[in-house]
């Protein structure tokens, strides 16, 4: 082979080496970029991934956290939680600070069933320290392993929560609660009322504070452990006490179905006593009778009998078309509709209005009653708020009831206390118009100044009706049915009234209703005292009407509570001489 031939193979094979080394060099380059490019896809995809992994798990966490926020706890018992178990009722006071209601520490014994280990054997133990306890129902409870809350015994005292301490009984607790305590127990149990094991007002002003708005905080769980403001009530716990032992002496004493007294401030509505009985000891309601629960002074209605009189001659007298001097035919009983009206003590005279007033002349009282129309008769009973229900804080209250249509036979009867029934408490508040200058104050169970008195006050009658009223009281207390209520010192004015009870449709003279209407001292009033026996079967003297049973009873108070309720007696010149003489 020529050099030249040579030389042109020798260029052929380097034109051809260069030019594949140009395709691997190009070749290796695509393939960088291809693999750089994958590399960053996956590493994309793996970001991705991390993020809906991480969004996945906080969802399900934030769905489980609404789901536990909508679901009811798991345990099978619907009590409230323990702070709200804790939490404060107001303590209740007399007016003078002495403590009527105050809640006091205690615990209740509950099981979680899931972790008792021996049913039977935990029964057995805590019927050694709990003899009242049901054995079959505890049983039942603790037998349950599905249940995980159960109570046991409520309010426990500290000897028999140690005793079960002492036991070592698995899955036994206690949670702390508190009890409401009433240091008086029965004294005035009506008044303050009670509540339940949950210690929730049931009754009386426990159940009207509840009321003002501490039940609406207790279920929307607002309210706490820390102690509240006092409620402090018009009651005077001394006398209180004095008007409660009356009426339970004269219940065993009389004989009687039930009796009751209250005492009311004539100048501003405040109750400062008021006892019904037979009652209940508000520390174990249960305990009581039924007729113990019944406050007989607000929520029960009876025909007052005589005591009505009073309304009826001062209906009269405000008219202006009857006076003092007035006189009336009594010789004669009246005959009306096949009913006949006669007096229990006729005179068969003619009878002042005094008179009237003095032997509680039903034929007397009808006739000035027939000196006005059915609607003025009916309106002015309303007026002094007889025929429409109390509006008072006590929330056991009782609507008084009367004719759907008044006749003249109801008007009639009505005007000497048969055919209308009203409480005792709001013939005491329309008593008081009487002679307090003429001005209807609903009563109150909370303190009130005179100040807030007059703001409410209603005049009923005028200022020289009262008067009139003053002096017929002070009349019959000195020479009528009014005298066994007279107290030396003390200036008692009242009227009796004894009404014949309906049994069975008809009324019957052997079983009375008897009541007391009297204010002290009755020159310038300042006290409402009034008082009932409900079938009596003995009295004073042996006598059962109101002379010798109510009339009694408010002697025994006034006697025992005027000089605390701050009433100087009285005893004329006799009484200046002889403090002269020390």
């Amino acid at each position: 082979m020529s050099f030249l031939s040579r030389l042109m193979l020798l260029k052929s094979q380097a034109h051809f080496s260069s030019n594949g080394q140009k395709g691997d060099i190009a070749s290796n380059g695509a393939s960088f970029k291809g693999s750089r490019k994958r590399k960053g896809e996956l590493a994309r995809k793996r970001v991705g991934l991390i993020i809906f992994g991480s969004l996945l798990v906080y969802g399900v966490i934030g769905g489980r956290l609404v789901q536990y926020g909508y679901t009811q706890s798991d345990t099978t018992s619907s009590i409230p939680p323990t702070d709200r178990l804790m939490a404060s009722r107001p303590d209740i006071l007399d007016r003078n600070g002495d403590v009527l209601a105050t809640d006091i520490r205690t615990v209740s014994l509950f099981a979680e069933p899931n972790k008792v280990v021996d049913p039977d054997e935990a029964v057995e133990k805590l019927h050694s320290v709990l003899s009242d306890l049901d054995i079959k129902s505890t049983y039942r409870k603790l037998a349950n392993p599905q249940s995980r809350f159960q109570w046991l015994k409520r309010q426990l005292t500290p000897k028999q929560q140690s005793e079960i301490l002492a036991l070592g009984i698995p899955g036994i607790g206690f949670r702390p609660e508190k009890r409401r305590f009433y240091p008086g127990g029965p004294t005035a149990s009506h008044i303050v009322g009670y509540v339940n094991i949950d210690n929730h007002g049931m009754a009386g002003m426990e159940k009207y504070v509840d009321q003002q708005g501490l039940a609406a905080l207790a279920a929307a769980g607002m309210t706490s452990n820390a102690p509240l403001e006092p409620v402090k009530l018009s009651i005077d716990l001394r006398v209180q006490n004095i008007v409660h032992d009356v009426v339970q002496n004269a219940m065993v004493n009389y004989k009687a179905k039930g009796t009751g007294a209250v005492v009311l401030d004539i100048k501003t509505g405040e109750v400062l006593a008021m006892a019904s009985y037979p009652d209940f000891d508000p520390n174990d309601p249960a305990s009581g009778s039924e007729d113990g629960w019944l406050n007989r002074m607000a929520n029960g209605t009876f025909e007052m009998g005589s005591t009505f009189k009073s309304f009826t001659i001062a209906m009269g007298l405000d008219s202006g078309r009857v006076k003092l001097t007035d006189s009336f035919d009594a010789t004669r009983a009246i005959r009306l509709g096949g009913f006949t009206i006669q007096d229990f003590h006729g005179r068969h005279a003619w009878l002042t209005v005094p008179e009237i007033f003095k032997y509680s002349s039903n034929i007397g009282t009808a006739k000035i009653a027939d000196t006005q129309t059915i609607p003025e008769h009916k309106a002015f009973l309303t007026k002094l708020g007889l025929l429409t229900k109390m509006d008072t804080e006590l929330p056991e209250i009782k609507m008084p009831s009367q004719p759907r249509e008044w006749k003249k036979i109801n008007q009639i009867t009505i005007s000497f206390g048969h055919g209308v029934a009203t409480t005792p408490l709001q013939t005491a508040v329309a008593g008081a118009a009487l002679v307090n200058g003429g001005y209807l104050i609903e009563p109150t169970f909370l303190p009130r100044t005179q100040e807030q008195a007059n703001a409410v006050a209603e005049r009923v009658i005028s200022e020289k009706t009262s008067k009139e009223m003053r002096y017929l009281f002070d009349y019959n207390g000195k020479e009528g049915s009014g005298r066994n209520a007279r107290v030396p010192g003390f200036d008692v004015g009242g009227k009796t009234g004894t009404a014949d009870k309906v049994v069975n449709g008809r009324y019957d003279s052997k079983l009375n209703f008897n009541a007391f209407l009297a204010a002290f001292p009755i020159s310038d009033p300042q006290y409402v005292v009034l008082t009932f026996c409900d079938e009596p079967h003995d009295g004073e003297n042996g006598g059962t009407i109101a002379s010798y049973t109510a009339a009694p009873m408010v002697r025994d108070i006034i006697r025992r509570s005027a000089a605390i309720l701050g009433v100087e007696p009285d005893f004329g010149d006799l009484g200046s001489n002889l403090l002269v003489s020390y």
